[in-house]
C-alpha cells in the first residue's frame, strides 16, 4: 500500500448511493438516501466528490466497493461500476463485505449482522477463526462466545434473544470499505464480484440488470 493512497470507495446494496474518498488519513463521505435510480445517480456523484478535491480519476490508487449481502440489483450497480473503473483506468478494484465492514475497528469477538427480511438475518463472525457470511433464521443463529459484541441493523433483535451487547460500528460502512480497500492495494485481490447469499425470490425487474464482465 502507498504512504498516502488515494482511493474511491461505493455501495449501492440499500437504498442509498454511499462513498467515502479516501486522501491518506483524511476521509470525506457522502450518502445520498435513495430507494431508487442509483445506476444513474452513482457515477455524478463520485465525479462530483472528485472535482470538489480537484482530482480526476486517473490520480486514485484504487476504487474499493461494497459487495453486499443487500438488495440483488443494487449490489450489480456498484460491481459493475468498479469493475468497468478497474478496467478503463488499469487501477486495481477491491470488493469489501457489508458484514466485514461493519465490524472493522471493532476489538474481540463481534458478530455482524444485516436484515435479510421474513425473520431471516445474513451474520458473520469476526475474531473467533475464520468464519463464512451465512442465512440464518432468529433462532437459528450461529454458536459463538458468550462474550461477543453485535453490530448492525438488527443488533437489538439479536442481543434480544443472545443476551449479547450491541455496539455500533466504529465507522459508517462505506468508510470502512475505503479503509479497507486502501489497505489491500497491493495485495493479490480477486476482482469484485457480487456476495449473493441467498437466492432471488422476487420477480424479474422490467430493465435488465447490469452485465457482471468476467
Amino acid at each position: 500500500m502507498r504512504p498516502e493512497p488515494k482511493l474511491i470507495a461505493f455501495d449501492t446494496s440499500a437504498a442509498h448511493c454511499a462513498a467515502a474518498l479516501l486522501l491518506g488519513d483524511h476521509i470525506i463521505t457522502r450518502i445520498d438516501d435513495m430507494a431508487k435510480g442509483q445506476a444513474e445517480h452513482l457515477m455524478p456523484m463520485l465525479e462530483e466528490m472528485l472535482a470538489a478535491e480537484g482530482l480526476a480519476w486517473r490520480d486514485l490508487d484504487g476504487i474499493g466497493v461494497g459487495t453486499g449481502p443487500g438488495n440483488f440489483t443494487g449490489i450489480r450497480i456498484s460491481v459493475s461500476a468498479a469493475r468497468g473503473l478497474a478496467l478503463g483506468l488499469g487501477k486495481p478494484a477491491i470488493g469489501v463485505s457489508l458484514l466485514e465492514a461493519q465490524a472493522f475497528g471493532l476489538e474481540g469477538i463481534v458478530l455482524s449482522c444485516l436484515d435479510a427480511r421474513r425473520d431471516m438475518v445474513y451474520v458473520q463472525v469476526f475474531g473467533a477463526g475464520d468464519d463464512a457470511p451465512r442465512l440464518c433464521a432468529l433462532d437459528d443463529l450461529p454458536v459463538f462466545s458468550a462474550g461477543a459484541r453485535i453490530v448492525g441493523p438488527v443488533a437489538d433483535r439479536i442481543s434480544a434473544i443472545t443476551g449479547s451487547s450491541v455496539v455500533v460500528p466504529s465507522a459508517p460502512p462505506v468508510s470502512a470499505i475505503a479503509r479497507l480497500a486502501a489497505q489491500r492495494i497491493g495485495a493479490e485481490n480477486a476482482r469484485p464480484t457480487p456476495l449473493y447469499i441467498r437466492a432471488a425470490d422476487a420477480a424479474p425487474a422490467r430493465d435488465a440488470a447490469p452485465v457482471i464482465l468476467p
